[in-house]
């Protein structure tokens, strides 16, 4: 087996980026980062990515984890964006069938609510029409008595029917991750735990970045002949650095979701749905758990780590208590939580829930090119764009022929049907596949759902985890946390835990379980000493801690 995306090749590829110019160097490895390195590796440009955390760990980690269309802002009257990001879940569904989930979506409409019985009507079939869905998926009105048999906790209470409609369920940290794979294994040069911490400037123009290795504290001098800055809610920061922050700027908002039991919600479908207040919240069930979200609130604190305050907490429980009465959540039923930030752009006048999610580039007098907006569904247009102009300018001052964007047509690492006539028939092919090798269907399953295709390379880990373990259990943590290290460049315990297999969101009792093996069998893995193992350490008590910890005041956690 040899080592693909492996945390043991970190400084090899940092040596590599900082012993040659580079096309393009990408700071930031969030979705929209990664977009942009698998666009401009597939158009032949040589690219390089650095991530300042682990990939995925910001905003592309903490959203509402669905690819949709934006119900809202057709509202908003922003067409195009409606139309646009429909086209765009369209293609991630047929380029990753392994982490892009049809979910039916329950819109109800009380009398004086938000959207009226014949608006909702008439607004689902636009959105549907704009986002190109398919026949079999368009909405589907529905009258009081059949809303209630979709989803008998709703509030009967001026119930006067509602729409059915269809979203699409992500897990948007392995999506990240998956397309940083992908980028990698057609040539680009990615490495997390590299922070871009200076400048480096050539008759006025920046011609590189000095980055620092956070696991092992070298620092390097890559240099590129454009600089773009995907850094998410971090921009502003770099074009600080860069001197040219003015003009248009960042405006963060909050978005907070709280986790608990399926038994305690258990929703028979996702729903879309009022607050008091007219504001819109998703109830979304997951597997032995049920999520709701979000809130939208302008955010002024630290970026670095954003929390949720009782405020957040208190008036997603009203939220829910009030469309279903009988549920009765309480504090206590709180088993996680998130909270992520969007970084928006400013516009005077408009509230955080007024902003438009549309994506905007700037240009710096230096050259730094800035990408900011957008949404997660969104990203791959949004890449699109920045390589566009990335290859204008090559185009230009060396006279190369960059051919178009093709990445409509790439499947995402762990998407492919391996000769299956469907994704669907390729899954239960799997399925036999791992017992045969041992593995009970719920773990295959699991790993299934987590790695889609990739599940089967974690079977090929299997022969070396049986020597180290004779216990079945710990032999399949074993195995998949050596394919993390081995192809997903995962080299701390708490980002295994949250960003690549979700257990901190929504299977809590299975990340507090093995928490001290995974700290164990990475540290000796990877062969960190002492201080890097307290690192460790404390890294992963940070994220239980911030899983844990729900407010008693109106302060952060």
């Amino acid at each position: 087996m040899r080592p693909t995306f492996s945390a043991q090749s970190r400084i090899e590829i940092l040596r590599s980026m900082a012993q040659q110019e580079l096309d393009v160097l990408v700071i930031g490895g969030g979705i929209t980062g990664g977009g942009i390195a698998l666009d401009a590796v597939t158009r032949g440009m040589r690219i390089g990515l650095i991530e300042k955390n682990d990939f995925g760990s910001g905003t592309s980690s903490r959203s509402t984890k669905l690819i949709h269309g934006g119900l809202r802002y057709l509202k908003q009257g922003d067409v195009k964006l409606v139309q646009e990001v429909g086209k765009e879940r369209a293609i991630l569904y047929k380029n990753a069938p392994h982490l892009v989930i049809p979910a039916p979506m329950l819109l109800p409409v009380y009398k004086g609510g938000t959207y009226g019985y014949l608006a909702s009507s008439i607004g689902l079939y636009i959105y549907d029409w704009l986002a190109g869905v398919a026949r079999k998926e368009r909405r589907k009105m529905l009258g009081r008595s059949q809303t209630v048999l979709q989803e008998p906790l709703l509030k009967q209470d001026g119930l006067k029917g509602g729409g059915l409609y269809f979203e699409y369920r992500t897990d948007d940290a392995r999506l990240t991750i998956d397309i940083m794979k992908t980028a990698h294994a057609r040539g680009a040069q990615i490495v997390n735990y590299a922070e871009a911490t200076e400048f480096i400037y050539r008759d006025g123009k920046v011609v590189g970045v000095e980055v620092t290795d956070h696991i092992n504290g070298q620092t390097f001098q890559i240099y590129a002949k454009h600089i773009v800055n995907a850094a998410g809610p971090w921009v502003d920061k770099m074009r600080q650095i860069d001197g040219s922050l003015k003009g248009k700027r960042l405006f963060l908002t909050k978005g907070v979701h709280l986790v608990v039991d399926y038994e305690k919600l258990p929703v028979k479908q996702a729903a879309y749905f009022d607050t008091p207040d007219g504001r819109m919240v998703f109830v979304i069930p997951r597997g032995k758990s049920t999520y709701v979200g979000t809130t939208d609130t302008a955010f002024e604190k630290s970026i670095d780590n954003p929390r949720a305050t009782k405020e957040d907490r208190d008036y997603i429980i009203r939220a829910v208590n009030a469309m279903f009465p009988s549920v009765q959540l309480t504090i206590d039923d709180i088993r996680s939580h998130w909270a992520g930030l969007r970084p928006l752009i400013y516009e005077e006048g408009k509230g955080p829930s007024e902003l438009s999610r549309k994506d905007e580039i700037f240009v710096s007098d230096s050259g730094l090119i800035t990408i900011a907006g957008g949404k997660l569904t969104g990203f791959r247009k949004m890449a699109e764009k920045v390589t566009d102009l990335v290859a204008q300018h090559l185009e230009r001052a060396e006279g190369r022929k960059i051919p178009a964007c093709s990445t409509d047509a790439i499947t995402i690492s762990g998407g492919e049907n391996s000769g299956a006539s469907n994704f669907q028939d390729w899954k239960k092919e799997m399925l036999r596949i791992g017992k045969t090798q041992g593995v009970d269907r719920s773990t295959m399953q699991e790993w299934i759902d987590t790695y889609g295709t990739n599940a089967l390379q974690i079977l090929e880990y299997l022969p070396v985890a049986k020597q180290v373990t004779p216990n079945l259990e710990l032999q399949f943590v074993h195995a998949q946390l050596l394919y993390a290290m081995e192809a997903e460049m995962t080299v701390t315990a708490a980002d295994f835990l949250r960003l690549h297999t979700g257990w901190s969101y929504f299977q809590l009792e299975k990340a507090e379980k093995y928490a001290d093996i995974v700290l164990q069998m990475l540290s000796s893995s990877l062969s960190y000493n002492a201080d890097q193992k307290q690192k460790q350490i404390a890294m992963v008590e940070s994220l239980f801690q911030s899983i844990y910890e729900l407010p008693a005041n109106d302060h952060a956690i």
